[in-house]
Protein backbone atom coordinates (compact mmCIF):
# COMPACT_ATOMS: atom_id res chain seq x y z
CA UNK A 1 0.00 0.00 0.00
CA UNK A 2 1.75 3.02 -1.31
CA UNK A 3 0.95 6.53 0.26
CA UNK A 4 -0.57 8.01 -2.95
CA UNK A 5 -3.42 5.29 -2.43
CA UNK A 6 -3.72 5.87 1.80
CA UNK A 7 -4.07 9.80 1.11
CA UNK A 8 -6.62 9.13 -1.30
CA UNK A 9 -8.65 6.66 1.08
CA UNK A 10 -7.67 9.45 3.86
CA UNK A 11 -8.46 12.34 1.94
CA UNK A 12 -12.41 9.99 0.46
CA UNK A 13 -12.95 9.16 4.03
CA UNK A 14 -13.02 12.65 5.49
CA UNK A 15 -16.83 13.51 5.68
CA UNK A 16 -17.66 10.65 7.22
CA UNK A 17 -15.16 11.01 9.55
CA UNK A 18 -17.18 13.80 10.40
CA UNK A 19 -20.57 12.10 10.59
CA UNK A 20 -19.28 8.39 11.92
CA UNK A 21 -17.49 9.95 14.90
CA UNK A 22 -20.92 11.79 15.87
CA UNK A 23 -22.83 9.15 14.59
CA UNK A 24 -20.26 7.04 16.71
CA UNK A 25 -20.77 9.26 20.05
CA UNK A 26 -24.76 8.90 20.03
CA UNK A 27 -24.40 5.06 19.48
CA UNK A 28 -22.15 5.06 22.86
CA UNK A 29 -24.44 7.48 24.53
CA UNK A 30 -27.20 5.59 24.31
CA UNK A 31 -25.24 2.62 25.11
CA UNK A 32 -24.27 3.65 28.19
CA UNK A 33 -27.24 5.12 29.50
CA UNK A 34 -28.75 1.34 29.41
CA UNK A 35 -25.59 0.30 31.90
CA UNK A 36 -23.62 -1.04 29.79
CA UNK A 37 -19.74 -0.11 29.64
CA UNK A 38 -17.59 1.54 26.93
CA UNK A 39 -16.02 -2.16 26.27
CA UNK A 40 -19.65 -2.63 25.15
CA UNK A 41 -19.74 -0.07 22.70
CA UNK A 42 -16.11 -1.43 21.29
CA UNK A 43 -17.01 -4.80 21.02
CA UNK A 44 -20.28 -4.00 19.27
CA UNK A 45 -18.61 -1.55 17.14
CA UNK A 46 -15.78 -3.81 15.93
CA UNK A 47 -18.02 -7.09 15.16
CA UNK A 48 -21.37 -5.12 14.09
CA UNK A 49 -20.21 -2.06 12.57
CA UNK A 50 -23.94 -1.59 11.31
CA UNK A 51 -25.25 1.75 12.47
CA UNK A 52 -28.87 2.20 12.47
CA UNK A 53 -28.62 -1.54 14.12
CA UNK A 54 -26.44 -1.20 16.63
CA UNK A 55 -28.57 2.27 17.50
CA UNK A 56 -31.79 -0.43 17.33
CA UNK A 57 -29.31 -3.09 19.58
CA UNK A 58 -29.67 -0.63 22.39
CA UNK A 59 -33.24 -1.11 23.04
CA UNK A 60 -33.13 -4.64 21.82
CA UNK A 61 -30.32 -5.36 24.65
CA UNK A 62 -31.86 -3.33 27.39
CA UNK A 63 -35.15 -5.21 26.76
CA UNK A 64 -33.92 -8.41 26.99
CA UNK A 65 -35.40 -9.40 23.41
CA UNK A 66 -35.25 -13.42 22.17
CA UNK A 67 -32.72 -14.35 19.66
CA UNK A 68 -36.08 -14.74 17.08
CA UNK A 69 -36.86 -11.32 17.70
CA UNK A 70 -33.37 -10.14 17.46
CA UNK A 71 -32.86 -12.18 14.07
CA UNK A 72 -35.80 -10.83 12.46
CA UNK A 73 -35.43 -7.34 13.40
CA UNK A 74 -31.72 -7.48 12.33
CA UNK A 75 -33.44 -9.18 8.44
CA UNK A 76 -35.36 -5.73 8.94
CA UNK A 77 -32.72 -3.11 9.28
CA UNK A 78 -30.18 -4.57 6.84
CA UNK A 79 -31.86 -6.12 4.62
CA UNK A 80 -30.41 -3.21 2.42
CA UNK A 81 -27.20 -4.44 2.74
CA UNK A 82 -27.48 -7.70 0.69
CA UNK A 83 -28.40 -5.26 -2.27
CA UNK A 84 -25.51 -3.07 -1.60
CA UNK A 85 -23.33 -6.44 -1.66
CA UNK A 86 -24.43 -7.63 -5.18
CA UNK A 87 -23.78 -4.54 -6.81
CA UNK A 88 -20.31 -4.58 -5.65
CA UNK A 89 -19.32 -8.37 -6.84
CA UNK A 90 -17.54 -6.93 -9.61
CA UNK A 91 -15.63 -4.30 -8.33
CA UNK A 92 -14.44 -6.21 -5.23
CA UNK A 93 -13.62 -9.32 -7.64
CA UNK A 94 -10.04 -8.49 -7.66
CA UNK A 95 -9.04 -7.17 -4.13
CA UNK A 96 -8.17 -10.97 -2.90
CA UNK A 97 -8.27 -11.49 0.79
CA UNK A 98 -9.36 -7.59 1.49
CA UNK A 99 -12.48 -8.12 -0.61
CA UNK A 100 -14.00 -10.21 2.69
CA UNK A 101 -13.46 -7.47 5.04
CA UNK A 102 -14.94 -5.05 2.15
CA UNK A 103 -18.08 -6.64 2.22
CA UNK A 104 -17.93 -6.76 5.72
CA UNK A 105 -17.55 -3.38 6.16
CA UNK A 106 -19.80 -1.98 3.70
CA UNK A 107 -22.22 0.82 4.79
CA UNK A 108 -24.40 2.83 3.78
CA UNK A 109 -21.71 5.54 3.35
CA UNK A 110 -18.82 3.65 2.33
CA UNK A 111 -21.08 2.57 -0.60
CA UNK A 112 -22.05 5.86 -1.36
CA UNK A 113 -18.42 6.46 -1.92
CA UNK A 114 -16.55 3.47 -3.21
CA UNK A 115 -20.28 3.04 -5.77
CA UNK A 116 -19.45 6.70 -7.70
CA UNK A 117 -16.00 4.94 -8.80
CA UNK A 118 -14.12 8.45 -7.80
CA UNK A 119 -11.04 9.18 -9.86
CA UNK A 120 -7.64 8.40 -8.19
CA UNK A 121 -4.59 10.22 -8.06
CA UNK A 122 -1.77 8.62 -10.87
CA UNK A 123 -0.21 5.51 -8.48
CA UNK A 124 -2.90 4.97 -6.30
CA UNK A 125 -4.26 1.34 -6.18
CA UNK A 126 -8.09 1.41 -6.30
CA UNK A 127 -8.13 -2.08 -4.59
CA UNK A 128 -5.80 -0.70 -1.78
CA UNK A 129 -8.48 2.33 -1.72
CA UNK A 130 -11.40 0.40 -1.51
CA UNK A 131 -10.16 -2.06 1.67
CA UNK A 132 -8.50 1.32 3.46
CA UNK A 133 -11.98 3.33 2.61
CA UNK A 134 -13.30 0.56 4.72
CA UNK A 135 -11.09 0.04 7.29
CA UNK A 136 -11.15 4.11 7.83
CA UNK A 137 -14.50 4.25 8.16
CA UNK A 138 -15.22 1.59 10.76
CA UNK A 139 -11.90 3.11 12.79
CA UNK A 140 -14.18 6.51 12.94
CA UNK A 141 -17.04 4.60 14.24
CA UNK A 142 -15.32 2.21 16.68
CA UNK A 143 -13.58 5.95 18.24
CA UNK A 144 -17.04 7.72 18.35
CA UNK A 145 -18.27 4.62 19.82
CA UNK A 146 -15.71 4.75 22.35
CA UNK A 147 -15.64 8.21 23.40
CA UNK A 148 -19.68 8.20 23.44
CA UNK A 149 -19.69 5.34 25.93
CA UNK A 150 -17.03 7.23 28.19
CA UNK A 151 -17.98 10.42 28.43
CA UNK A 152 -21.13 9.50 29.48
CA UNK A 153 -20.13 8.20 32.46
CA UNK A 154 -18.30 10.96 33.59
CA UNK A 155 -20.75 14.00 32.21
CA UNK A 156 -24.32 13.99 33.09
CA UNK A 157 -26.73 15.96 29.83
CA UNK A 158 -29.95 15.41 28.19
CA UNK A 159 -29.72 12.76 25.60
CA UNK A 160 -33.04 13.82 24.03
CA UNK A 161 -32.72 13.43 20.11
CA UNK A 162 -29.54 11.28 19.73
CA UNK A 163 -31.68 8.64 17.98
CA UNK A 164 -32.89 10.64 15.37
CA UNK A 165 -29.00 11.28 14.17
CA UNK A 166 -29.15 8.16 11.70
CA UNK A 167 -32.38 9.69 10.23
CA UNK A 168 -30.62 13.17 9.22
CA UNK A 169 -27.53 11.11 8.10
CA UNK A 170 -29.45 9.02 5.29
CA UNK A 171 -30.76 12.41 4.21
CA UNK A 172 -28.04 14.02 3.93
CA UNK A 173 -27.06 10.83 1.70
CA UNK A 174 -29.86 11.16 -0.38
CA UNK A 175 -29.11 14.47 -1.29
CA UNK A 176 -25.35 13.91 -1.85
CA UNK A 177 -26.53 11.31 -4.40
CA UNK A 178 -29.37 13.72 -6.51
CA UNK A 179 -26.63 15.72 -6.75
CA UNK A 180 -23.97 13.86 -7.96
CA UNK A 181 -25.55 11.51 -10.61
CA UNK A 182 -27.83 12.54 -13.48
CA UNK A 183 -29.34 9.34 -13.22
CA UNK A 184 -32.18 9.48 -11.04
CA UNK A 185 -34.09 6.32 -11.78
CA UNK A 186 -32.63 4.84 -8.38
CA UNK A 187 -33.82 7.94 -6.82
CA UNK A 188 -37.70 7.77 -7.95
CA UNK A 189 -37.59 3.91 -7.47
CA UNK A 190 -36.64 4.10 -3.91
CA UNK A 191 -39.08 6.50 -3.09
CA UNK A 192 -42.03 5.57 -4.80
CA UNK A 193 -41.27 2.05 -3.53
CA UNK A 194 -40.94 2.21 -0.46
CA UNK A 195 -44.03 4.78 0.29
CA UNK A 196 -46.59 2.63 -1.73
CA UNK A 197 -44.94 -0.34 0.78
CA UNK A 198 -45.20 1.77 3.97
CA UNK A 199 -48.98 2.55 2.95
CA UNK A 200 -49.71 -1.23 2.25
CA UNK A 201 -47.76 -3.12 4.74
CA UNK A 202 -47.58 -0.50 7.92
CA UNK A 203 -44.47 1.17 9.17
CA UNK A 204 -43.57 -2.00 10.88
CA UNK A 205 -43.39 -4.54 8.32
CA UNK A 206 -42.88 -2.29 4.91
CA UNK A 207 -38.77 -2.80 4.80
CA UNK A 208 -38.19 -5.80 3.11
CA UNK A 209 -41.54 -5.33 0.81
CA UNK A 210 -39.44 -2.31 -0.20
CA UNK A 211 -36.33 -3.95 -0.69
CA UNK A 212 -37.59 -6.53 -3.01
CA UNK A 213 -39.46 -3.92 -5.01
CA UNK A 214 -36.99 -1.60 -5.26
CA UNK A 215 -34.64 -4.96 -6.60
CA UNK A 216 -37.18 -5.57 -9.24
CA UNK A 217 -37.51 -2.40 -10.78
CA UNK A 218 -33.56 -1.60 -10.53
CA UNK A 219 -33.72 -5.18 -12.68
CA UNK A 220 -36.29 -4.32 -14.96
CA UNK A 221 -34.67 -0.68 -15.62
CA UNK A 222 -30.97 -1.94 -15.60
CA UNK A 223 -30.58 -0.97 -19.30
CA UNK A 224 -32.20 1.96 -18.83
CA UNK A 225 -29.60 3.05 -15.84
CA UNK A 226 -26.77 1.99 -17.27
CA UNK A 227 -27.30 3.88 -20.47
CA UNK A 228 -27.55 7.25 -18.58
CA UNK A 229 -24.75 6.90 -16.57
CA UNK A 230 -22.49 5.80 -19.60
CA UNK A 231 -23.59 9.09 -21.00
CA UNK A 232 -23.18 11.02 -17.87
Amino acid sequence: MNKTTVKAAFKASLPVMAGYTVLGMGFGVLLALKGYSFWWAILMCVTIFAGSMQYVGVNLLASGASIISTAIMTIMVNARHLFYGISMLKQYKDMGWRKWYAFFGLTDETYSIVSLNPDLPEGADRRDFNFLLTLMNQCYWIIGGFLGALLTNIISFNSAGIDFSMTALFVVIFVEQWEKTRCHIPIYLGLGVSIVCLFIFGADNFLIPSMIGISAGLFIFRKRIEEVQEND
